[in-house]
């Protein structure tokens, strides 16, 4: 036999660049173990995050915040006129190269007009959005304005004084400082939000003259009881704040813990409506009123025949108009229980210090502001000191040529050199290089008594001034001192009343809905495949005659029961609605009924397969799959403390359901599959499952394309030998139906 060609492997090309240069390594696999690339490349990024962009630091701020603010003022924009946000967020990029988009959203949120901020700190002209609106946003940085708000003088006070370090900007061509000044405690003067690689931070606002009093207190006083002086947080929105004594104790010492707040509202009765004006500072209007349209779509909420959106120039308004004989309080407390009119600020103090990430309640907080504040001022009295030596020891000089002017005249004119000026001007009247050069400086038009008078007359003064300095330096009382003067002169100039109120004793709320009793008369009551309920009176049903019903609708289920009895609605997608007998308009014979979709705020589509009347829970429901598994879920797993109207996920959607049956104790059910055999079940051998969504357990083997065709109760089956279905153990394949059990089951089918 001739040997079979061997097929030669195409040689892979080298990967090359340009003129045949080849790339090294080029379609090697490399093994970078997963350690070595966290470490090289997600550590650098996480901590980038934390130490860099997310989290603030002692002075309040986030770099992106700081590089802003600092470059508005370095176009002076804190006394001059406004000038474009376009040109503030042009030059801002000179410091912060992330893009204008995100520094002009970190402008807008410092604006006065987007009232994020209880102490805002830029001074903004045009549509600059709304913190409490989604919808409200920003217009366009061409078109709107701004420059620093007067209170950011307590930011910058002093900078040029070296209070603070300067480092390069990204590319090296300017500095940027590394914290701001600040005169007062901004970290906890404004809500700040920040979420970085495996930590985040939440910092609720205070009202800003008790955070001053208090920072005053604390350092006159380390045990001092914070919450005497500033109880709870302060928000631009307003609100109610529910006060906890143990959330803010928690809040105060850990800087963590929740604050509630409620909206606050007005009820017009003149018009019958409620007009909600402040709302938590953790929600939106729209987010609002989506919540309470979805409470008043399924039927939670029956009392509000309308609702808008009212805000305009004068603020927030939320108008929400009543049906007539409607309570607006009763109402208002189920609104705070079910939607975001009341919410919680979870507070978590996670600041920067030193670089490191900390959490840290109030009192540490305002400890390490000090700290902080004192190191400020203390670089500021070294810089004065400096400054004040220096001109001390410049004035000594001319003191010294005081005594005989037209000596150093004589110096001056005499040298025949320039650069040999300022050393004969040492020699004659011994002093140092620095003191001759300033002399040797002075105009000829100076050199007269009076001009020197005037200058050595500040020599007293002088010596005052650094003899209080040097002291200032030595005596950290007296540094804590100026502090204290300082945070009182920023509460007395810029301080405001408290917005958010403090509710100490909170009135009890109604539950989630308020039933009215209703009496337990009989009725009886009839459901149709269509998904029509009729609720009919005793004596009307002796008087009636044949039921009206919809072309080709017949009823399905009929039972006499109470008007005080709870129906279960079970529908087509997995959910069952809830009310009770009584809910339902008293009907007659002659009327179709009610349209349960509709009566029960049912979503687009949807309808009702199955109905139950209970009055105390107790029962099983069976949810019978076409795949042959079964699920016995307990009735009182659809019970709950509130009213609720809806429940979702009442049963698995992982499968094709055959039969739904309600059991009021155990019993005998027949299965019946598409290969023709039955079953015989004792519902007893079907274990209970506590979840209502369970897929429950094997039944009834099937082969292959085979399904569970249906499901009857056994009882009242007449059957040739109903012990040919049972089996001791499940699942089992069931037994083929015999000729004369045929007929039997086609008559319940």
């Amino acid at each position: 036999m001739a040997k079979k060609k061997e097929k030669k492997q195409p040689k892979l090309a080298r990967p090359q660049l340009g003129d045949g240069v080849e790339i090294q390594n080029a379609g090697t696999v490399m093994e970078d173990p997963i350690v070595d690339t966290l470490e090289t490349n997600y550590m650098p990024y996480a901590m980038s995050v934390i130490v860099s962009r997310a989290l603030p630091e002692i002075d309040g701020f986030k770099p992106a915040h700081r590089k802003l603010l600092y470059t508005m003022y370095g176009m002076n924009l804190i006394k001059g006129a406004r000038t474009k946000s376009a040109n503030i967020v042009g030059s801002t990029m000179h410091l912060n190269p992330h893009g204008d988009a995100a520094i002009y959203d970190t402008m807008v949120r410092m604006g006065r007009g987007n009232e994020s901020l209880l102490v805002p700190f830029v001074d903004s002209k045009g549509n600059f959005g709304k913190a409490y609106s989604r919808d409200m946003s920003c217009a366009a940085s061409r078109y709107t304005e701004a420059k620093l708000d007067p209170i950011c003088d307590e930011l910058f006070r002093d900078i040029d004084k070296d209070t603070v370090d300067f480092v390069p900007n990204y590319d090296g061509t300017t500095q940027e400082p590394t914290l701001l000044p600040v005169t007062f405690p901004t970290i906890l003067a404004n809500n700040t939000l920040g979420i970085a690689v495996g930590m985040a931070c939440n910092i609720c606002s205070f009202n800003l003259k008790e955070l001053c009093d208090t920072t005053v207190a604390l350092m006159k006083d380390s045990d001092h009881d914070i919450s005497t002086t500033m109880p709870a947080p302060d928000f631009v929105g307003g609100g109610q704040i529910l006060y906890d004594a143990a959330e803010m104790k928690s809040i105060f010492d850990t800087g963590r813990g929740s604050v509630r707040v409620r909206s606050r509202y007005r009820y017009v009765p003149e018009s019958n409506m409620i007009e909600v004006t402040q709302i938590p500072p953790t929600t939106t209007i729209e987010a609002i009123m989506d919540k309470i349209a979805e409470l008043a779509k399924v039927g939670r909420i029956k009392e509000i025949s309308d609702m808008r959106d009212e805000t305009d120039l004068n603020g927030l308004k939320l108008t929400i108009d009543l049906k007539r004989g409607q309570d607006p309080d009763k109402l208002m407390a189920r609104l705070f229980k079910m939607t975001p009119l009341e919410d919680a600020f979870s507070c978590n103090f996670n600041i920067l210090v030193a670089g490191q990430p900390r959490v840290m309640g109030v009192r540490e907080i305002l400890n390490e502001w000090t700290a902080f504040r004192m190191e400020c001022v203390r670089r500021r009295t070294y810089y004065d000191l400096k400054g004040k030596q220096k001109r001390l020891h410049l004035l000594k000089a001319l003191d010294a040529i005081l005594i005989d002017i037209d000596k150093a005249v004589r110096i001056v004119r005499e040298t025949e050199e320039e650069a040999e000026v300022v050393p004969n001007l040492m020699i004659g009247f011994g002093i140092d290089t620095e003191q001759a050069e300033y002399v040797a400086e002075i105009k000829l038009r100076h050199l007269n008594r009076e001009y020197i008078l005037k200058r050595t007359s500040e020599t007293d003064q002088l010596e005052k001034d650094i003899a209080d300095l040097e002291d200032i330096l030595q005596k950290p009382a007296r540094i804590r001192k100026i502090i204290m003067q300082e945070l009182a002169d920023v509460a007395t100039q810029y301080g405001q009343p408290r917005r958010s109120e403090i509710l100490y004793e909170v009135p009890e709320q109604a539950e989630e809905e308020t039933l009215p009793a209703l009496d337990d008369s009989s009725v009886t009551i009839f459901f149709t495949r269509e998904g029509y309920f009729k609720k009919i009176t005793p004596q009307s049903l002796r008087m009636s005659g044949e039921q009206k019903l919809k072309e080709g609708d017949e009823i399905v289920w009929q039972a006499e029961t109470r008007n005080n009895v709870e129906l279960l609605f079970f529908t087509d997608r997995q959910q069952v609605y809830k009310c009770r007998v009584g809910d339902f308009e008293d009907g007659k014979a002659s009327q179709m009924g009610a349209f349960v979709a509709s009566q029960l705020g049912m979503d687009e589509g949807e309808t009702p397969l199955y109905a139950v009347a209970t009055a105390d829970y107790k029962g099983w429901m069976l949810f019978c799959y076409q795949s042959g598994k079964f699920a016995k879920v307990p009735l009182g797993s659809y019970q709950t403390k509130q009213n609720r109207r809806k429940l979702l996920k009442a049963y698995s959607d992982k499968a094709e359901l055959a039969k739904m049956l309600y059991l009021p104790e155990e019993t005998e059910v027949a299965v019946f599959s598409s290969a023709g055999r039955m079953l015989l079940v004792g519902t007893a051998q079907i274990s209970e499952k506590a979840s209502r969504d369970s897929i429950g357990v094997g039944v009834m083997t099937l082969k292959k394309n085979q399904k569970i065709t249906a499901v009857k109760r056994a009882e009242g089956m007449e059957l040739a030998d109903p012990h040919r279905y049972r089996v001791r153990t499940l699942p089992a394949v069931g037994a083929l139906l015999r000729g004369e059990d045929t007929a039997e089951q086609l008559s319940l089918l």
